[in-house]
């Protein structure tokens, strides 16, 4: 991300109009924000789980600082690491998120200040929880930041939100695919 927060915010006027089912910025103020994202999908719990390990397959290149999904990688354990290759010239890698809970088939946690907002001093704590329902797992994404932020919480919150209700776009219609 060259100017991350541009892009974020050029990034959040091309998210799809299929956004998730329900999606908010849940709560908003002078010091952080949350955002909340819920999604249903025909996979059992322990298969969404397996599905979120692999970002490289499901995350938007357009929200990487490489550009390239590919170079995404994540060690689903504590204390792992949700991280970037960073190729070519631009040599060298970047943490997106350290893991502090992972539990196979019920919750993925991991806490980073994503995008613009790793600049900045805030820390988020992103949450997948899975819960089985009839005909499939209903995936819970959250996005809870705190912290000091230059851009003013309630500017950036909007675009966040857009941005993972993207991501949880994108991991759906993963799940969804035949041999995804």
């Amino acid at each position: 991300m060259r100017n991350g927060l541009m892009m974020l915010g050029v990034a959040l006027l091309a998210v799809p109009a299929g956004a998730p089912a329900l999606a908010e910025v849940e709560a908003v103020s002078e010091v952080g924000f949350s955002v909340v994202h819920v999604v249903t999908v025909p996979a059992t719990p322990e298969a969404v789980y397996a599905a979120l390990k692999m970002p490289a397959k499901w995350w938007g290149g357009a929200h990487s600082w490489s550009g390239d999904a590919a170079n995404l990688w994540m060690d689903a354990q504590a204390g792992g690491c949700f991280c970037e290759t960073l190729p070519g010239a631009a040599r060298g890698s970047v943490e997106h998120g350290r893991i502090i809970h992972a539990a196979p088939g019920r919750l993925l946690r991991l806490t980073g200040a994503l995008g613009p907002l790793q600049g900045e001093a805030v820390t988020g704590t992103l949450s997948w929880e899975l819960s089985a329902v009839d005909g499939g797992t209903r995936i819970s994404q959250s996005y809870v930041v705190g912290g000091h932020a230059r851009m003013g919480m309630a500017a950036i919150a909007p675009a966040v939100d857009g941005v993972l209700g993207e991501q949880l776009d994108r991991l759906k219609a993963f799940i969804e695919t035949p041999g995804g």
